[in-house]
């Protein structure tokens, strides 16, 4: 097991979800999150930290997470980093976006702690 804690960078606008999704974090131990409050600070953070997941929301102000998603896949720094993509966007056709992008995994809001804390151990565990 190694000492080094993962880092997990969480792109979302919502103060109150970003703070669910840290705490829930937070709760496994061993993982240290990066906030980042919309898609286009997530840009600017992703070059100066080496992140090991990246959370996104998809309806953010400036830079959407889909285009967030799309930006990380077709960088080849990034290409390998595991992306779960979270949202109100529960639709098929939403989903179906996502995944095409490249996400790894797709969750709806509200979705339950355990399913995030299992993707997780599932992707960096």
């Amino acid at each position: 097991m190694s000492l080094v804690a993962k880092k997990i960078l969480i792109a979302e606008d919502s103060a109150t979800m970003r703070s669910l999704i840290v705490s829930t974090i937070s709760a496994m131990g061993n993982y240290e999150t990066i906030e980042a409050a919309n898609g286009f600070e997530a840009l600017r953070i992703l070059p100066q930290e080496k992140v090991d997941l990246v959370i996104t929301d998809i309806n953010m102000p400036d830079i959407n997470g889909l285009e967030l998603v799309s930006f990380i896949k077709k960088n080849p720094n990034y290409q390998t980093t595991p992306l779960f993509i979270v949202s109100t966007e529960g639709s098929d056709r939403d989903r179906e976006k996502g995944m095409a992008l490249g996400a790894d995994a797709y969750l709806v809001k509200p979705f339950s702690p355990v399913e995030l804390q299992s993707l997780i151990n599932k992707y960096l565990g």
